[in-house]
């Protein structure tokens, strides 16, 4: 689903005013050879595989890992530039392999540096990918999961559009890389992933603990920098909690009562407040990690003092904390984000019960860098260059 607030949450965000689009429609993948064998997708392989096609090709198995290092630590796809490689080794990787499978078709640049991307896949659907840059050095990416969402949350626009299919741990682990290679490119580094764009990342588990494994092994972004968010799969919770790898978890809630919460949320029907939490201290107690429950402030709704309370209520005593942002909002909701003080006046009351509440900062204000809304706004444009066409026929 399209992890509700949560992207709209770290991705937070998101208006329109004043960006600057960088692409349309442009392909960053490299098209099939004149002889028209189609190229195998680099990102597919692993290091093993590699290693066996370098046998293959009578080559020394080291070879593999050179060609790794300059993809994965060097952002380096075009084979050309690979010179400690001999030159027949590098014609050959050209001629076999494409770097990536995504077509870029939207991109905005906020004026505080956020990028949002819309990719193409090859069958034609759309997703999105945020880069988020801090100024203490931080660069964050915010990686979708799926094509649409069927989690139905009333307030998130990748909500509101349906599911269309999963993403394959390629396609999951490529929206990274892409991120990663400019940045190693200009002498950076991508430092944090959150599992936070478009889509449940738990209904899509395999596929994104494989893409997790890989972004923590090739891209070397530390397991404790990788957060996974979810809108509640109880038991996906607690598939992940004895997994062995310790990726961070965040939990979209939104409201401290099953009924508020399941207007809200329609995962809550199935997995009610009580089993939620009870899978929340599971995984609080298996992996001894904080939990970060997503709170979108809406005013009047789940703003109030009233709500705080309840909410401390609730979660007073867990190994948690709770990430606040004022709603951002969407074509399809009407609810309207917090003020400043609203924000205030909420974590003041919660810090009565123990629970530490840091309002999350918003980025992107001036782009569609909320979850769903580039991806609406590029197929709104699209649509309309259709039908000038079929008017023009």
């Amino acid at each position: 689903m399209a992890n509700l607030a949560i992207f709209c949450f770290m991705c937070s965000v998101i208006c329109l005013t004043g960006f600057r689009r960088v692409s349309k429609f442009s392909s960053r993948v490299q098209k099939r050879p004149a002889s028209g064998i189609r190229l195998t997708n680099f990102y597919d392989q692993s290091l093993d595989d590699l290693k066996e096609l370098m046998l293959n090709w009578n080559e020394k198995s080291f070879r593999a890992k050179q060609v790794n290092e300059w993809v994965y630590e060097r952002g380096v796809t075009n084979c050309s530039q690979m010179n400690n490689l001999p030159l027949s080794l590098r014609q050959k990787l050209s001629e076999h392999f494409a770097f990536g499978s995504l077509k870029l078709a939207d991109e905005q640049i906020s004026k505080d540096g956020t990028r949002k991307r819309a990719y193409q896949l090859v069958d034609g659907q759309l997703i999105e990918t945020v880069l988020m840059p801090y100024e203490d050095g931080r660069r964050t990416a915010c990686i979708s999961s799926q094509a649409g969402c069927a989690m139905g949350c009333v307030f998130c626009a990748t909500g509101q559009m349906g599911f269309s299919r999963q993403l394959s741990s390629s396609e999951i682990f490529e929206q990274a890389q892409r991120f990663s290679a400019e940045l190693r490119r200009a002498d950076e580094r991508l430092s944090n992933i959150v599992m936070m764009g478009m889509g449940e990342p738990l209904a899509n588990y395999e596929n994104v603990m494989e893409a997790v494994r890989r972004m923590n092994r090739e891209l070397g972004i530390g397991a404790r920098h990788i957060t996974i968010s979810t809108v509640g799969l109880a038991p996906r919770i607690r598939k992940l909690a004895d997994e062995d790898i310790q990726v961070g978890l965040a939990v979209s809630l939104h409201q401290a009562n099953d009924e508020r919460r399941s207007a809200l949320m329609p995962v809550n029907l199935r997995y009610p407040i009580p089993d939620l939490l009870d899978a929340c201290r599971y995984y609080t107690s298996t992996t001894h990690r904080r939990i970060s429950f997503e709170w979108a402030l809406i005013h009047e709704e789940t703003d109030t003092p009233e709500v705080a309370h309840e909410l401390g209520r609730l979660l007073k005593g867990m190994l948690c904390h709770v990430n606040v942002i004022p709603l951002n909002p969407t074509e399809g909701y009407g609810g309207k984000p917090t003020s400043k003080s609203g924000v205030d006046r909420f974590c003041k009351i919660l810090a009565e019960y123990g629970i530490t509440c840091t309002p999350r900062m918003r980025r992107g204000i001036d782009i569609d860098a909320g979850c769903g809304q580039l991806k609406s706004k590029v197929m709104r444009e699209k649509e309309r260059a259709e039908m000038i066409m079929k008017q023009e026929v």
